[in-house]
Parts: C-alpha cells; structure tokens; sequence
C-alpha cells in the first residue's frame, strides 16, 4: 500500500496546523509551524483565496493526514460513517478513533500514529489478551488494550509513556500504567474528541 514518504513536516505546513507526525519534535521550538508558518512551496505565501471546493479539499486532506490514512482507506471509513444512523461526520471521527494505532497514541504508548502503527505491526500490543498486529482493528467499548510483556522494556514505549502528561489522556480512555494497559470505555462525543476540524467539509466534499 502505497504511503507518503516524503518530509512529513510538509504535511503540517500545508494544513496550517500540527499533526503531531514527529512526536516530539512537535512541541520544540524545531516544528516546522513555529518556524515557518506558511505553506511549503514556491508561492506558500501568497496563496490566493480557496473556492468552496478547496476548502472542502484541504479538510479532506487534513484529517487523513492527521490520522496517517491513504485515501481508499479514507473514503471507505466514510462510506460506512454515512451507512450507520446518527450524524455523519461525527460517525466519521468515531471509527477513526477506534483505530487501534490511534488509541495506542492516545494512552500514551506511542509518540505519534505512525510509531503506533509500527509498533503494532510488530505484534507489541494485546487486545482483550490476543495479540493483534492490524493497526486499522477498530475498538468496542470494554476492549482492553495491554503492551505485551515481552515488550515492557522497549525505550521507545517507556519513552512515550513518560511524555503522555504533555498530551493528556482521552476522556473516553482509561489508563493503568503500573500494568502497561488501557482501556476503551466507551465511544467519544463530539465534545470529547476536540479536534481542530470541520468534519461537515468533508461529509459536502463527499456529497457532490
């Protein structure tokens, strides 16, 4: 499956927010947005006003980004959103956040998605007491989720660990630490997700 390879601080520049693609390097004064805070490229800085549709673009962009998605991935997250009874861009972000990669980011396991995804790829995590090394296995509320023990001593997990206080942990997450385990309680709110993004753009893009 083809994925993006080039400089990820690019990323950010364009969607004129962080990602959070680095890990650390996103809270040092090293970010590319507290640096250079304008679009990569030729023109960054004297971009013209977006059309409705570059708008809707960029959102689209900006969210599959932030979550390290390829676009069939992406589409396929939304054509299910818009199946299921409810708002459907709040859907949306709901089973993007029941991605197992990202909730290993967001108790603090990993430093970013992408080391999330790595390292469950790597077989270092349990659900419910089963290995599972499918980064895209989507969560339930109850599912457990547990270093395994073989990998407690891994730097790069004890690392992110320590640098979780930073971030915070999710209200719809609980974490022991002591026993290298979370757990998915129940599915966020709106509210709760407190993401930087207008995920209507996206259900008007996909509407067209």
């Amino acid at each position: 499956m083809a994925r993006y390879t080039d400089a990820q601080c690019r990323l950010c520049r364009r969607e004129a927010m962080k990602l959070y693609i680095k890990g650390d390097r996103c809270y040092s004064d090293k970010c590319a947005i507290e640096r250079r805070n304008y679009p990569p490229g030729q023109h960054g800085q004297n971009r013209g006003k977006m059309s409705d549709y570059g708008l809707q673009l960029r959102e689209k962009q900006k969210i599959k980004r932030l979550y390290g998605l390829v676009e069939k991935q992406f589409e396929s997250y939304f054509k299910e959103a818009d199946r299921q009874k409810g708002v459907t861009g709040t859907n949306f972000l709901i089973l993007l956040e029941r991605r197992l990669d990202n909730t290993i980011y967001r108790l603090g396991f990993a430093n970013s998605r992408s080391q999330a995804r790595q390292l469950v790829r790597h077989s270092h995590f349990l659900v419910n007491g089963k290995k599972v090394n499918i980064p895209s296995f989507l969560l339930r509320p109850g599912d457990t989720v547990t270093v395994a023990e073989g990998s407690r001593n891994l730097a790069v997990i004890n690392e992110a660990m320590g640098a979780l206080p930073r971030r915070g942990l999710a209200a719809w997450l609980d974490l022991d630490t002591s026993r290298y385990e979370g757990i998915f309680k129940v599915y966020p709110t709106r509210e709760e997700m407190n993401l930087p993004v207008q995920e209507q753009l996206v259900v008007e893009f996909y509407s067209k």
